[in-house]
C-alpha cells in the first residue's frame, strides 16, 4: 500500500469515527472540517510510526557491531515510515539496506560507486516530514536504489552527500563532467 493510499484510508477512518461519535460539526465550515480530519489522520500516522520505532531494534544493533568491526563509522540509521521489514544504515563507506522480517535480503552500495543523489517530497510527505532519497551509481547488482519514506529526508540527504564526497576524496576519485 502506498503512502497516499494509507493516508486516504486514515482520513476515511477518522471520518467514520466522527460519524459514529455523532458529534455535530455543522457549525464548522466544510473546508475547516477537512483540514481538521486530515490533521488528525496525519498525526495518528505519525503516532503509529513512533510506536513502531522501538529503541533497540535488533537489526540496527547488529549493524552497528558489524560496522565497528570494519572500522567504519555509522553516520545514520533509519527505516521507512511505518515499516517493520526494511532498515537502512549509512556508514562512512557504504549504504546498507536490509529487507525482510523472517528471511533477510541485504544490499550494500559502496559510496565511491555513487554518481548522483537526489531527494523528493510530495505534499502529503511534506506534511508528515518524510520523503524519498534516490541514489544512482555503478553498483553491479542494482544501479539505482530508493530510500523511501525517510524521516527528515533533507538532513539525511545532506549527511549522505557529505559522506559520499568524503569517500571519493579518501579513495582519490575526482568529479569529471563531459560536455
Amino acid at each position: 500500500m502506498t503512502l497516499e493510499q494509507l493516508r486516504a484510508q486514515a482520513i476515511s477512518t477518522v471520518w467514520q469515527a466522527v460519524v459514529q461519535s455523532k458529534v455535530d460539526l455543522s457549525t464548522i465550515p466544510p473546508d475547516q472540517q477537512e483540514k481538521l480530519v486530515s490533521t488528525i489522520a496525519d498525526n495518528v500516522l505519525i503516532l503509529a510510526d513512533s510506536l513502531l520505532n522501538t529503541p533497540s531494534e535488533p537489526e540496527l544493533e547488529e549493524d552497528k557491531k558489524e560496522v565497528e568491526e570494519f572500522g567504519e563509522q555509522v553516520l545514520w540509521q533509519g527505516r521507512p515510515f511505518l515499516s517493520l521489514v526494511e532498515f537502512y544504515t549509512l556508514t562512512s563507506d557504504r549504504l546498507k539496506i536490509v529487507k525482510g522480517f523472517i528471511s533477510r535480503d541485504i544490499e550494500n552500495f559502496e559510496l565511491v560507486r555513487i554518481q548522483d543523489i537526489d531527494f523528493k517530497q510530495n505534499i502529503s510527505e511534506r506534511a508528515l516530514g518524510i520523503g524519498d532519497i534516490h541514489v544512482r551509481g555503478h553498483d553491479p547488482s542494482d544501479p539505482e536504489i530508493t530510500l523511501r519514506n525517510i524521516k527528515h529526508p533533507e538532513e539525511v540527504y545532506e549527511t549522505m552527500r557529505k559522506a559520499w564526497l568524503e569517500a571519493r576524496k579518501r579513495h582519490g576519485l575526482q568529479f569529471r563532467e563531459f560536455m
